[in-house]
């Protein structure tokens, strides 16, 4: 029998919008607009200080970054067909698919709109060269019209022959993945407060799917009800399919299937959700099926990987180095030798940077850093034994705040 209900610490995130009714946004209009101008300012800021003239900006999440408009997005991380100019003089030109140039209208950020020229090959096959030329002329024209003399061109994401076309033209390609990276690393009030609201949306996705994990339902089934809360609230897609039931959840990374759940086999997730505003709501939670009592192999599985996470957070602190993060770190215990790669890792609009490997990982993954205040992060646990039936995944997303962080999730881990 399903207990969503007998358990009222989580029967209140299904009745926030009541079962039936998609949740309706708080955010003011406002709120959005300050956001827009504060995230667009902060990529002019970038160029200033690295002295480039423009960024060309490919990757679909730093465009929605800096214009917040939309148009495919995931059609668009693996098909460029959309791009945008922006300059150090804060001029922006946004360059969408043919006949979809209305979706970029009205935007406060945007002051042109343009036909854009895609040159993959789906589009150009044989005429490719033609095509590329047309496109490079058009961007070293305005680089060189609008940059005052200034060539450095900042990039983030380009095939080589794009590469190549716009070096030919006097362009210096700069590496502009720091740039927008860096960019988002830091967090307006405005920005947080639409983060919050895509949390709420996916905690009402996890009560469902709470709801939903009972005996002779598949992996399919329960993370299908993540999806329909996020699209029935105004959320957009989900980046991964990592839900898992019993055997399967060990080894992780397994994506979900038509697996069926048994009664007392362990449920367990990681959210991934690109919910409303285009931002990410990066939360796992790890149940039984039927929600009884875990067994004592389970429950220390589970306890212990909220004793990680528990630990973890109550270290972060602003200006704290990631090295000595990592030193003060948590320690699995050694029984449990399967584990994540990363102990925290940056989000946004999508994960991002910083990514601060797990202490297992350190000496061959880790780089310099430190937290700054404002910066919006997930605390990662996975706790399994590699020869074991099961594994149990938990994480948490927060904000560093001048006194260390505040939880930005508030579904509520299990008790035995």
């Amino acid at each position: 029998m399903n207990k969503l209900f007998s358990d009222p610490r989580k029967a209140e995130y299904l009745n926030r919008g009541g079962a039936d009714i998609p949740l309706k946004s708080p955010v003011k209009h406002e709120t959005l607009v300050r956001a827009r101008a504060y995230r667009k300012q902060r990529v002019v800021n970038q160029l200033l200080k690295h002295n480039c003239g423009a960024i060309l900006i490919y990757d679909p999440i730093s465009v929605r970054y800096v214009t917040d408009v939309t148009n495919m997005q995931v059609w668009a991380a693996h098909n460029p067909f959309r791009y945008v100019l922006l300059f150090a003089d804060g001029h922006l030109i946004d360059f969408e698919f043919r006949g979809s140039e209305h979706v970029a209208k009205g935007y406060e950020t945007v002051d042109e709109v343009r036909i854009g020229k895609p040159w993959f090959y789906m589009f150009t096959a044989d005429r490719m060269d033609e095509v590329l030329a047309a496109w490079a002329d058009e961007i070293a024209d305005e680089v060189k019209q609008r940059g005052g003399g200034n060539m450095r061109l900042a990039v983030d994401k380009l095939d080589p022959p794009g590469v190549d076309a716009l070096r030919s033209r006097g362009i210096t390609i700069v590496e502009g993945q720091k740039l927008t990276e860096t960019a988002r690393l830091i967090k307006s009030a405005d920005e947080l407060e639409l983060m919050k609201w895509t949390i709420q949306v996916c905690e009402a996705g996890i009560a469902r799917m709470y709801q939903a994990s009972i005996a002779g339902k598949s992996e399919q089934e329960i993370w299908a009800e993540l999806h329909y809360e996020n699209i029935r609230s105004g959320g957009e897609w989900i980046e991964t399919r990592l839900l898992t039931i019993g055997e399967r959840t060990n080894p992780w990374f397994q994506e979900c299937s038509g697996h069926v759940g048994q009664s007392g086999d362990m449920v367990a997730f990681d959210t991934d959700m690109i919910g409303p505003y285009g931002y990410c709501a990066d939360l796992s939670r790890s149940w039984t099926v039927d929600h009884v009592k875990m067994s004592d192999e389970q429950w220390s599985m589970y306890s212990t990987s909220v004793e990680q996470i528990e630990h973890n957070l109550s270290l972060v602190r602003p200006g704290m180095e990631f090295a000595e993060f990592n030193e003060k770190s948590w320690r699995i215990p050694a029984h449990f030798d399967l584990h994540y790669s990363v102990a925290i890792h940056g989000v946004g609009m999508v994960d991002e940077h910083p990514a601060i490997p797990v202490h297992a990982y350190w000496s061959a993954d880790a780089y310099a850093g430190h937290f700054e205040e404002g910066m919006t992060l997930c605390a990662e646990s996975l706790v399994g034994r590699l020869d074991g039936r099961e594994a149990v995944k938990l994480e948490a997303q927060f904000v560093v705040t001048s006194k260390g962080i505040e939880r930005l999730d508030t579904f509520p881990w299990e008790q035995r």
